[in-house]
């Protein structure tokens, strides 16, 4: 896994992961607060005590959002320039993947991005979507609860809503604001250099950890004082109520200094992220990807997805090849800025991030096929066909698996078994 990434895109590779993926098939085990349910979390709670993690943050987004980042695609060409001549079933994929027509959000839901991490933010989304791609208030509880045991054990588990603006801009926002959310847990703790925090995130919250990675890097980076730059740039030019370039330049310094956790070590895990920021070891500590994933090819493959594009008649609504927005919301994708300034500092930060522009290069991405980052361990698991499979609205097209309470147990014990073992 390298340092010194300096917020490179992360590459396509179609290689053999070898001994960094394993191939689990899930299993819900034990019945929430049943006995043997306790006891299989206090056992995880026994092994991340033992290895030093003082607290877990969970995060999300609005799983009802742009999930496919279809408008991008739309404004770099799409079915506008023809680019689906030749090519069997794109417009109808191309259909499924608009907010409009794929069945998950509705203009008439009670919140839309952007988001706010506060408690009636979380009280609305948890009402709104539940588990679905949602960590829940009671979720976070439980899992806390169960980490504790009888008592023994205490590791604090809160949860971290982002705002779900998905384009660079904002989610390099949503970076800073999550290193500010972490500066300020961080006065409350005394940490020493073998401490850890642990880092969940679903979907593309995942992203935001990638760019935080590049950002707490402890290598020199040439990259960092120019995303600043822009973002300060961005900043003056749209001026908003509790945002300062003052405050940029505290958290650039702690960056630099090294002092915004001491010298606890940051681990990450993903959930269903797609390959898309690369990222860099030198700001975290261990990183593990869990991805829902159905082997469906003949060659025998089983890291990869399906070579071609997805059919959307048969296929997608099925789940038959695991998580498709972790599949196709790859480099390309986006919503698109809202105003002219957002759209400068997008551009100008696209040309750090991700040289993967154009409606080609997406389809050349998705085609690329690629489960598993290159850095990082990788859990690729048989979630199977999970229940209304014919509502896009309670799976997101195999993406919102991962948050159920059903799955608790059972994620807790592979981070378990893959990072603290």
């Amino acid at each position: 896994m390298p340092q010194n990434n300096n917020f490179q895109h992360a590459s396509y590779s179609r290689s053999n992961p070898g001994d960094r993926v394993s191939y689990p098939t899930f299993d819900p085990g034990p019945v929430i607060d049943s006995p043997a349910w306790k006891e299989a979390m206090a056992q995880v709670g026994g092994q991340l005590s033992n290895s030093n993690v003082k607290c877990v943050v969970f995060l999300n987004g609005h799983p009802f959002s742009d999930l496919f980042g279809s408008a991008r695609l739309d404004e770099v060409g799409g079915l506008k320039r023809g680019y689906s001549r030749g090519i069997s079933g794109l417009e109808s994929l191309l259909a499924l993947l608009r907010p409009a027509t794929n069945g998950i959000g509705k203009s008439e839901d009670s919140i839309h991005p952007p988001l706010s991490n506060n408690p009636s933010t979380h009280e609305t989304l948890d009402t709104l979507v539940r588990e679905v791609g949602n960590f829940t208030t009671a979720y976070v509880k439980k899992f806390e609860e169960g980490l504790g045991g009888e008592g023994e054990i205490s590791i604090p588990c809160s949860r971290y809503v982002w705002s779900s603006i998905h384009h660079h801009v904002g989610r390099m926002e949503a970076a800073i604001d999550f290193i500010e959310f972490l500066q300020q847990w961080r006065l409350e703790q005394s940490l020493s250099k073998d401490d850890r925090i642990l880092l969940i995130a679903h979907g593309h919250a995942g992203q935001v950890l990638a760019l935080l990675s590049n950002l707490m890097t402890s290598s020199e980076s040439e990259g960092r004082p120019r995303i600043f730059e822009i973002l300060a740039k961005y900043w003056e030019a749209c001026p908003v109520e509790g945002r300062s370039i003052e405050q940029l330049e505290a958290l650039y310094k702690a960056l630099i200094e090294q002092s915004l956790m001491g010298s606890a070590s940051v681990d990450m895990v993903t959930l269903g992220t797609p390959v898309r920021y690369g990222w860099d070891t030198g700001g975290c500590g261990q990183l593990l990807h869990v991805v829902n994933h159905r082997m469906i090819r003949s060659d025998g493959k089983r890291w990869l997805s399906k070579m071609e594009l997805p059919q959307t008649a048969w296929e997608m609504p099925y789940l038959t090849g695991g998580d498709y927005v972790q599949q196709l919301a790859v480099a390309g994708t986006d919503v698109v800025p809202d105003s002219p300034e957002m759209e400068q500092a997008n551009v100008d930060l696209r040309d750090i991030l991700e040289p993967y522009d154009g409606f080609e290069r997406w389809l050349e991405c998705t085609r690329r096929t690629t489960r598993c980052p290159k850095d990082g361990q990788c859990v690729l698991v048989e979630y199977g066909v999970q229940a209304n499979e014919k509502e896009p609205r309670q799976n997101l097209y195999g993406h919102g698996c991962y948050t159920e309470s059903r799955s608790m147990v059972f994620l807790a014990k592979e981070i378990a078994r893959t990072l603290y073992s």
